[in-house]
């Protein structure tokens, strides 16, 4: 029968005969798994307990030297994460709150982000994008079944009911396509 990586780990001791080396190897990891991607605390605390011949200890160790060199800072990973998915792709706030919530950050550490990304790209502004975008893919909606296909896209996207039901009315009335034209 197949154990997960988890059962292993559990099964295993961390017996650890050279503190020095084990420190040193986990720093490192820490450094290459960093310098391939930016991570969280998290996360990165999860990646270096994937090897045995590290603890915890040696780890909350490391991870304390890398805040002081400020490899590693939970706030700034958040914001730039969530203008980095924004710029990547117009999305509103609750997709953007789902795609944060999954880098073991902080509840609080998320809304700041969410809150500092929405200030320097406005979700009004990020809706229309996504519209434009569905109408030079789509065309506009013309039947009742386009229409409804059209807010599961944006409701998909993260965006609030009651921003997308007063977009589709300009759409409706031709004035957000005038704007967008316009801008």
């Amino acid at each position: 029968m197949w154990r997960k990586r988890s059962d292993f780990d559990q099964v295993r001791e961390r017996i650890i005969n050279d503190a020095d080396k084990s420190r040193e190897r986990t720093m490192n990891r820490a450094v290459k798994l960093l310098s391939a991607k930016p991570r969280s605390i998290g996360e990165l605390r999860e990646r270096l307990l994937e090897k045995v011949w590290t603890n915890e200890e040696i780890v909350n160790s490391v991870i304390k030297k890398l805040k002081e060199y400020k490899y590693v800072d939970d706030q700034q990973f958040a914001r730039s994460l969530a203008l980095s998915k924004l710029r990547q792709k117009p999305q509103g706030k609750r997709r953007l709150q789902q795609a944060l919530s999954r880098k073991q950050l902080d509840k609080e550490i998320v809304d700041e982000a969410i809150v500092s990304a929405f200030e320097k790209m406005p979700e009004g502004n990020l809706i229309n994008l996504a519209i434009e975008k569905r109408l030079r893919l789509k065309g506009r909606p013309e039947t009742r079944e386009d229409k409804k296909k059209f807010y599961d896209h944006l409701l998909r996207q993260g965006f609030s009911y009651d921003l997308i039901r007063s977009r589709m009315a300009e759409i409706s009335k031709g004035e957000l396509e005038q704007d967008l034209r316009n801008e």
